[in-house]
């Protein structure tokens, strides 16, 4: 009787998630092996892995400190800078010469009228003023008289200049419609006519017969370092009150303000047009702003803020450098272990991955605790004291990812040694 066999098919083995998971299970067992081990390793050398760890420690703060000090400085070059008036317009005449009978010529300045046009067309527009200005000598009697430079201009102007009044006030509305005969004098102008700025308010000057009452003193909140319209020997009086002395209401300079800093570029450019249009084809007008300087200083910081750092990151090389060292002389010292670890089965990829572990873990120890030391500063001087220091994180991201690359640089060396060594060589080691 012949018996029947059914043929048994083998199917091929295929890896399934079981699998992918054992393996996946044995990584995570030898990376916690490994990080076990190179926490026994720093035990065991306190002091040498500690000393290693001071330069990554002075490396990683000194990111952190030099990009906040950086960014301090640039917030404080821009704040002054804001002060003077980001947000301001200044609407100049250049030259040309606009055509009048028998071949005559005459300046094509500005107009109030111009002003006015700016204020109804362009949007945004926070203040204005016209700015007249007029040279004469000022008397405060019993024959004493100094010589002055007169601006004539609007009460908007203390806004626009973003002027600072130290004593009195400055002149209103009603003053300017008014025509009320009343100036405000530059700090330094009142103390050389009255001694103190106090003294100055209420006083009159006399101007070609005409006596002006000081109601105030004033100064600009940042010092220009004499490149403003405003000089030591300035006195500020309503525009309809100078109109008395010059005669026309043909200006020089108009200044406007916005109401957004973002507005500036658009709206120069449209009161440029604007202004060009109401007058002859000839005539050249320009305006200036704050934000070419702005983004000057801007990049300037930017640039030292980056100089600096690579000063820092000079120290981090060399603590590199110091690990490199230290992870070579614990090579030498534990030859005999890693003999016995690749006579137990140990292959030369686990003992460059202990190695590299190490030093990388040293590295990004002593980042860390750089990085909280270089954090802590500005931190506790923002919540200790009125100063508001501007904090980068991205540093503190930098200064750990710099920490990693470091010690994976500097940590190559010594863990290829130690996976290069000959097992049977480094069991005879003595």
């Amino acid at each position: 009787m012949a018996i029947i066999t059914k043929p048994v098919t083998r199917q091929a083995s295929k890896p399934d998630s079981f699998e992918r998971t054992l393996r996946s299970a044995n990584t995570t067992m030898l990376f916690s092996e490994t990080l076990r081990l190179a926490i026994d390793s720093f035990r065991a050398s306190k002091v040498r892995f500690l000393l290693t760890m001071v330069g990554m420690i002075i490396g990683s703060a000194s990111i952190i400190l030099v990009v906040t000090i950086g960014l301090t400085g640039k917030q404080y070059a821009l704040d002054l800078l804001s002060s003077i008036g980001p947000n301001m317009v200044e609407m100049q005449y250049v030259g040309g010469a606009l055509s009048g009978p028998n071949n005559t010529s005459s300046p094509d300045f500005m107009t109030k009228d111009d002003e006015a046009a700016v204020d109804a067309q362009i949007a945004g527009i926070k203040a204005s003023s016209p700015m007249l200005e007029y040279h004469q000598p000022v008397s405060i009697g019993n024959g004493v008289s100094k010589e002055a430079m007169m601006l004539g201009v609007s009460p908007q102007y203390k806004d626009v200049r973003n002027l600072a009044v130290i004593a009195g006030r400055f002149f209103d509305d009603q003053d300017d419609r008014s025509h009320s005969k009343v100036g405000v004098l530059v700090e330094p102008f009142a103390r050389t006519l009255f001694g103190s700025i106090n003294e100055a308010v209420g006083k009159k000057v006399t101007i070609q017969g005409i006596p002006i009452t000081v109601i105030g003193v004033f100064k600009p909140r940042v010092d220009t370092f004499g490149q403003s319209e405003i000089g030591d020997e300035t006195m500020l009086v309503p525009y309809p009150v100078l109109r008395y002395f010059t005669g026309t209401d043909q200006v020089k300079e108009i200044f406007f303000t916005m109401k957004d800093a973002g507005d500036v570029p658009r709206a120069a450019n449209q009161i440029l047009a604007l202004i060009k249009s109401r007058h002859r084809p000839a005539t050249v007008y320009k305006y200036m702003t704050m934000t070419p300087i702005l983004k000057t200083m801007a990049q300037i910081a930017n640039m030292l803020t980056v100089v600096l750092s690579l000063a820092a990151f000079i120290t981090l090389i060399v603590s590199g450098t110091g690990i490199m060292n230290s992870m070579l002389a614990n090579v030498q010292a534990r030859i005999r272990e890693i003999g016995i670890r690749k006579a137990l089965g140990a292959t030369a990829r686990e003992i460059r991955l202990q190695f590299l572990t190490e030093a990388v873990s040293l590295s990004l120890s002593g980042g860390i605790v750089g990085t909280l030391l270089g954090l802590a500063i500005p931190i506790s001087v923002n919540l200790l004291t009125p100063f508001k220091i501007p904090i980068s994180y991205w540093a503190a991201v930098i200064a750990l990812s710099t920490s990693v690359l470091v010690g994976v640089i500097f940590g190559t060396l010594p863990a290829n040694r130690a996976a290069a060594l000959d097992p049977v060589e480094t069991l005879k080691y003595e």
